[in-house]
């Protein structure tokens, strides 16, 4: 059976109300899901879209500008969390895939679906090895969430399989799915072709202790 987002709102439900907890490095419980894959057929797992923000971080994103402050509106207090005293972080996701300092790996995904529409390769890669030196740079604490995605054409539509290294359900998810689902609908248009969907695959999917309330 292929789960789905209701499948993922049940299991977290059920280990919320059997109190199946983990605490995180700031003390509070959490509630996780280790190894998670699923359908992401919907835009949100608890709570609703905040689609101003989401416009926001994908303008960000698409200005490939690795600074918070660069983020128009209000910053969000996980974004500067995440960045040293100058706003510098690692995450600017459409630096990591449009840019030629990661090797334009947009391009080289188009071009390898073009010449190899049946292969297994075409993979943006996002993490990578030098954060180990990167992630606490000059006071960061940036260690990149998302790992890689894979597209697929298959059926006659483009399909990905985005794959994470920790996720929060509340507000990752949400403008993660976002953002993927702009990049998806992006390659399938530049390939003529129809975006289907997208498997989300996260090494750690979890729901903080604050957001506890949205579960029940």
């Amino acid at each position: 059976m292929i789960n789905k987002i209701e499948n993922v709102r049940n299991l977290f439900k059920s280990k919320l109300l059997n109190e199946v907890f983990t605490i995180d490095k700031t003390g509070q419980k959490t509630i996780e899901w280790i190894g998670a894959s699923f359908l992401a057929d919907e835009p949100s797992i608890f709570g609703e879209p905040n689609q101003d923000y989401i416009d926001r971080e994908l303008n960000w994103y698409r200005s490939q500008v690795a600074n918070v402050n660069a983020i128009s509106g209000k910053v969000p207090v996980a974004w500067k969390l995440a960045a040293n005293d100058w706003g510098e972080v690692n995450s600017n996701y459409g630096q990591i895939i449009y840019s030629d300092k990661y090797y334009y790996q947009y391009g080289r995904v188009l071009d390898e679906l073009l010449e190899n529409p049946d292969g297994r390769r075409a993979s943006m890669i996002y993490n990578r090895p030098s954060i180990w030196e990167e992630y606490n740079e000059n006071g960061k604490s940036d260690f990149i969430c998302t790992n890689a995605v894979t597209y697929y054409i298959r059926d006659d539509k483009l399909h990905c399989v985005v794959q994470m290294r920790s996720n929060d359900v509340v507000f990752g998810y949400k403008n993660d799915y976002a953002w993927q689902q702009y990049v998806l609908k992006q390659l399938a248009n530049d390939l003529n072709i129809e975006p289907g969907y997208i498997t989300w695959q996260v090494q750690n999917l979890h729901v903080y202790e604050r957001h506890f309330h949205l579960v029940k």
